[in-house]
């Protein structure tokens, strides 16, 4: 089954290492999401949602949300919701 694209990368901030997205689709922590670009390959499990930096632990199509990553990703990347 392919992976579903659920939201694309926004904006990215170095210090606390969160990619911004805006949502398509419902995103929950556990999720395990594949972050894809140019130059971005990151397949990993969400471990920590905010929006306007409360946490939480679901979002929803329209919401812009910061996600922790370990690595640096790219304006227009995109994420897919990885189905196993």
């Amino acid at each position: 089954m392919p992976d579903i694209p659920i939201a694309k990368v926004t904006d990215f901030f170095v210090k606390p290492m969160v990619a911004g997205a805006d949502l398509t689709d419902i995103l929950k922590v556990g999720d395990k999401i594949h972050i894809k670009g140019h130059t971005t390959d990151i397949k990993m499990i969400v471990e920590s949602l905010q929006i306007e930096h409360a946490k939480i632990t679901e979002a929803k199509a329209g919401d812009i949300v910061g996600i922790k990553v370990p690595d640096r990703v790219r304006k227009g990347d995109i994420i897919y919701k990885v189905i196993q």
